[in-house]
């Protein structure tokens, strides 16, 4: 297992959950993956629960031979890890094959080695289950947290990378930051549906 170690990171908000996020970077890629359409505290607490469960060490060569439906069992819980527990125990697993067959089971191998921000960006964006949008959090994350830097990366990860924003669980480093980032993505949430409502209205007005 490889470690990330430069700082703790906060993003489960629970001491062991995020411990464990802190020195495992493919505990973290299984965090972020889970992280959509639940709270992101609960995503970044799903590694640990599975390694919990799980017979056998949390690792991407373990998961990937994991038995499918045991697996999709162990994030059903109950507690259930995520509110689409089947769909995302596929993912997860994945995931991990692609981690074990592209990069020898080490996480880390996906930033160590790495050039520029594009290359970065390149490989979190090849990742199962990584969306464009997910991978610039991603590269951001490494970036202002984990130290990650290889040149460019804040380009890379525009608007992520923003010094001083509280966009996304890149800037999350204690409560009130999450607080701030919740705020935030309210109100984007906001913009969103005047966004959409407007051509409803000219259309009905018509």
């Amino acid at each position: 297992m490889t470690s990330t170690r430069s700082r703790k990171l906060c993003l489960a908000q629970q001491p062991d959950a995020d411990e464990m996020l802190s020195r495992d970077p493919f505990a973290l890629l299984v965090g972020m993956l889970l992280d959509q359409q639940i709270p992101m505290e609960r995503a970044f607490a799903g590694p640990v629960a599975i390694a919990q469960r799980m017979a056998g060490p949390f690792d991407p060569s373990t998961v990937a031979q994991y038995d499918p439906d045991a697996f999709v069992e162990i994030v059903a819980g109950p507690p259930a890890v995520h509110r689409f527990p089947t769909a995302m125990a596929a993912r997860i697993q994945t995931l991990a094959k692609h981690l074990d067959e592209q990069y020898s089971g080490n996480a880390s191998g996906l930033w160590s080695d790495v050039k520029s921000g594009d290359d970065l960006l390149a490989r979190l964006s090849a990742l199962p289950g990584f969306g464009a949008q997910k991978a610039k959090i991603f590269v951001a994350l490494l970036g202002k947290q984990l130290k990650v830097r290889p040149r460019g990366w804040r380009e890379a990860s525009e608007p992520y990378g923003e010094d001083g924003a509280f966009r996304s669980v890149a800037d999350v480093i204690d409560v009130a930051s999450l607080v701030k980032v919740r705020q935030f993505k309210q109100e984007q949430q906001l913009v969103r549906q005047r966004v959409v409502a407007r051509p409803l209205r000219k259309t009905r007005n018509g």
